[in-house]
């Protein structure tokens, strides 16, 4: 047995124990207590434009109908039937307004009231025996969006998903509100990867460190207009909330020539300008960073980048967002979509998933370069060895804790949170920290959920008792 509390602790120091990339009784630990009471995400409501349309996505073993009902409400609900607990939906996205139980076919409507129990007076004697009327598929026990992003938590006393993000939204601005229309997403494209879901994270969340020599040869070939992976460690890391991500360091330049440099023509420059505000607008115009990749505590990221494209020197920016779905202590699920701009130009739009493809799709160029060393990493994790290995995770840290770079003022970062520039650990301590206190608080115990008897909640009741 793990001393549990020896191996929070050394993560809290930056002294990360090696094994808990591939640990079995970590894993049942993050879905015991952390999977149970994050906020996720399960999709975007682009996904489910028209009433009827649906997605399924999972929150690890646990699988969810996300719906758009006929009343235009979108709705996440536990794919379970009532009766036998056979999965109501086996496709994995379509349109429909019920769902039907292939086993003994209950049906559902798409807002998940049962509508279809045959032989219900034969079988049951009618309401006296099974409850109908109120009914439904069990809902998830909170929801709640963002700019569009669909987000669930499985402990119906999560905190408002708002208060859970903090300052982070004021970052996710950049990937999900270029207009006001928002985004519209494609995909998702789905892999899995022999490694563990944190390292995907950790990575995103702001390793620097690894590009100059990780992804070496994406410059070295041309991919990028920056003659050095090295300008990296020119950009910085910030953490604000439960998130925090890197950028590059742009050169001199106007807000809108700074735009341009990345790629964007002018008329989505003018609708950028018109929905972030001036402090989003000064990060880019005044502080001159360009915000890259990104990671949302647990497990969904963003990256934002802008590769050549065609044989020319101009560059496209693109956007992907991504979730690490853990199947287990070392294999993880990727499900990764590509995210423009619904006013963007078609021929924008069409150029910006070629270069997604290219850099992050399933078989993109830094796909390969990153999911090698995940994969090297989680097979070393699992042997003996690794249980007396304590990883130093300190980077930008003196022996006392101090900051080997200070913190950007304000007039530096217009941003909120927390800002340095160069190379350092910071976002992936943070990322780990917020792990330590989930895995250190007890589990969410939940009061079982009757159906169908005169005696039954009405489903969707808060019958949460928190072991806390």
């Amino acid at each position: 047995m793990l001393d549990h509390g020896t191996v929070l602790d050394d993560v809290r120091r930056g002294m990360t124990p090696a094994h808990i990339y591939n640990d079995r009784e970590i894993f049942d630990l993050e879905r015991e207590r952390l999977f149970s009471r994050a906020w996720m995400f399960v999709g975007h409501e682009s996904e489910v434009p028209e009433p009827g349309d649906y997605v399924v996505r999972r929150v690890l073993e646990d699988s969810f109908i996300v719906a758009r009902g006929n009343d235009g409400d979108v709705r996440v609900m536990f794919n379970m039937c009532l009766h036998r607990g056979m999965q109501v939906c086996r496709a994995e996205m379509g349109n429909a307004t019920h769902f039907r139980c292939p086993y003994h076919g209950w049906s559902y409507r798409n807002d998940g009231r049962i509508v279809g129990l045959p032989f219900h007076q034969e079988a049951y004697g009618g309401e006296a025996g099974f409850r109908r009327k109120g009914q439904t598929l069990l809902p998830a026990p909170a929801l709640d969006t963002y700019n569009g992003l669909i987000f669930i938590s499985l402990d119906p006393d999560a905190p408002p998903l708002r208060d859970y993000l903090g300052d982070f939204t004021f970052y996710l601005d950049y990937y999900t509100k270029q207009s006001a229309s928002g985004i519209e997403l494609r995909g998702p494209q789905r892999w899995r990867v022999k490694a563990n879901w944190k390292i995907g994270a950790e990575n995103f969340a702001g390793d620097m460190y690894h590009t100059p020599q990780t992804h070496a040869s994406v410059v070295e070939i041309g991919l990028f207009r920056e003659p050095k992976a090295e300008k990296r460690k020119d950009g910085c890391t910030y953490w604000a909330g439960r998130g925090g991500g890197t950028t590059y360091k742009l050169p001199p330049g106007t807000l809108d020539e700074r735009l341009r440099y990345v790629g964007y023509p002018d008329a989505m420059i003018e609708r950028m300008k018109a929905n972030w505000s001036a402090e989003q607008l000064a990060v880019i115009g005044d502080n001159g960073f360009m915000i890259s990749a990104a990671s949302v505590f647990p497990n969904l990221s963003f990256v934002h980048n802008w590769p050549k494209i065609e044989d020319s020197d101009d560059v496209l920016p693109f956007i992907s967002i991504r979730q690490w779905q853990p199947i287990s202590e070392d294999e993880t699920e990727v499900l990764s979509w590509f995210a423009v701009d619904k006013e963007a130009p078609e021929e924008f739009k069409a150029l910006s998933y070629k270069a997604y493809l290219m850099c992050f799709g399933s078989t993109g160029m830094f796909e390969q370069d990153d999911v090698e060393n995940w994969v090297s990493l989680t097979t070393t994790a699992a042997g003996s060895m690794a249980r007396r290995l304590l990883l130093n995770n300190r980077m930008g840290l003196r022996s006392d804790d101090s900051p080997v770079v200070p913190a950007l003022t304000p007039d530096e970062f217009a941003g909120p949170g927390v800002a340095r520039v160069g190379y350092g650990e910071y976002n992936q301590r943070f990322l780990l920290k917020d792990w330590a206190d989930h895995l250190e608080r007890p589990a969410v115990r939940h009061a079982p959920v009757e159906v169908g008897t005169p005696a039954s909640p009405r489903l969707g009741d808060d019958l949460t008792e928190a072991g806390r």
